[in-house]
């Protein structure tokens, strides 16, 4: 039997909270699984410094990528086998492609990227097609399997409807982390009812579609997406865990660059510093590697990196203010005058962020990161776009929604009785 249609003597099942059960067939799937790059989403958290939030957050990219590829199946084997717009030979890279597309994120996913300018599609896509496990159990498929499956990931695939089950605005990767979301931080907002939207998906040539009469449970999935990320994703404390975390490595890398004398060489490290680390040393970081070194370099004589690290290991994170650039700029020349009057560097301790999000959009051909929209199947065939036919969606529908802040340590400026520190909460806080 070729290997691609190999199946195990017996079904392998995951226990799993959101679903149930992840039920595995597939020889391909269950080797993938097994191999030590997908391994390492174990030690990946699915939702980076949320947890010093929302304490149950703990829960790994290994889940949320289980989750996926199990929602994908059900798309497939229940509800799009046998129907003439599935070509069935797409099967196995759209079940791969689903349990693979979260492979390149490293510690703490954007928090990372953003201090070392990377991507993790990039490194995805590095994985998929180097020297590694991932890559050799996929090429018994066939030598051109590897690029398949980083086809489909990097929305390249020619087939528009397997792409769409993997990114698009109601693909199975959202389905998944909204719900195991919800699930793991105790609140209630991501909760849809995903039952009813994968009985009225339907696959066209372009994309999957849904049925007319599912159109108030999309509704419900829009909404718990928008609520999702104002309520947890953005939270203002774990952006501000965040915030900490990012100018702990900003620090490290400008005491290595000055020829600081670490008593703790970040030795995982310096070849992010230098821009010269290769595929295996991006693979061998994990969380666990950059916690231990945060908690030994608590220790360390610079003051800067000694402070960080005990504050985000120990949850001393920083307090956080409204903050409107556009009406506001002139604040931060004044604040930063006074945080060095009083012995902060602005650099570390006064930090604005922002975060944005587009919660649904509709069909704006030619513009950059263009998305698909959601259509609707009437029931004479034909297709209509989703916020021309519901209100709700129409109210949000390419709305772009952000939120900026400002944080500092108040802990320090509300030590002491220094004039200088109550000037500095006073600019802040009007």
């Amino acid at each position: 039997m070729a290997y691609e249609n190999e199946k195990l003597p017996e079904e392998k099942v995951f226990k799993d909270p959101v679903h149930r059960y992840i039920h595995v067939r597939d020889r391909v799937i269950w080797d993938v699984i097994n191999t030590r790059e997908f391994q390492r989403l174990r030690r990946i958290r699915q939702l980076g410094t949320t947890y010093l939030v929302f304490h149950g957050a703990e829960h790994s990219r290994f889940q949320h990528s289980l989750g996926v590829y199990e929602i994908v199946r059900r798309i497939i084997d229940d509800g799009f086998s046998g129907r003439a717009e599935w070509n069935e030979e797409q099967r196995l890279v759209t079940l791969c492609a689903a349990l693979l597309h979260d492979l390149g994120h490293g510690p703490f996913s954007h928090a990372f990227e953003k201090v070392f300018n990377l991507d993790h599609e990039h490194f995805t896509q590095e994985i998929l097609l180097g020297q590694t496990e991932v890559h050799e159990v996929l090429s018994r498929v066939s030598p051109d399997f590897p690029q398949k499956v980083a086809d489909v990931i990097n929305k390249t695939y020619p087939d528009k409807l397997v792409v769409s089950l993997i990114s698009s605005q109601i693909d199975a990767d959202r389905m998944d982390y909204l719900q195991r979301d919800a699930y793991y931080t105790g609140v209630s907002y991501g909760h849809f009812d995903m039952e009813r939207i994968l009985r009225v998906m339907r696959p066209t040539e372009e994309q999957v579609v849904i049925k007319e009469s599912g159109m108030h449970a999309v509704e419900d999935y829009i909404m718990s997406r928008y609520q999702m990320y104002w309520q947890v994703y953005f939270h203002p404390v774990s952006r501000s865990a965040e915030v900490i975390l990012m100018k702990i490595l900003h620090r490290a890398r400008y005491l290595h660059e000055t020829g600081y004398a670490f008593t703790q060489e970040p030795t995982h490290f310096i070849s992010f510093f230098e821009k010269e680390f290769k595929l295996k040393q991006y693979i061998a970081l994990d969380e666990s590697v950059l916690l231990t070194y945060f908690q030994l370099w608590m220790e360390e004589e610079d003051p800067i990196l000694s402070d960080l690290c005990d504050r985000f290991v120990n949850r001393r994170l920083f307090q956080y203010a409204e903050f409107d650039p556009a009406s506001q700029y002139m604040k931060i020349g004044e604040l930063m005058k006074l945080f060095q009057q009083a012995g902060l560097d602005p650099e570390y301790y006064l930090v604005t962020d922002s975060s944005s999000d587009l919660p649904y959009d509709f069909y704006r051909p030619g513009e950059e990161n263009e998305r698909v929209p959601i259509y609707l199947q009437m029931k004479n065939g034909d297709l209509r776009e989703l916020s021309r036919m519901s209100d709700v969606v129409d109210a949000i529908s390419g709305k772009r929604r952000t939120d900026h802040k400002i944080y500092y340590p108040e802990d320090i400026l509300m030590d002491g009785s220094n004039l200088l520190h109550e000037e500095i909460l006073e600019v802040l806080r009007g």
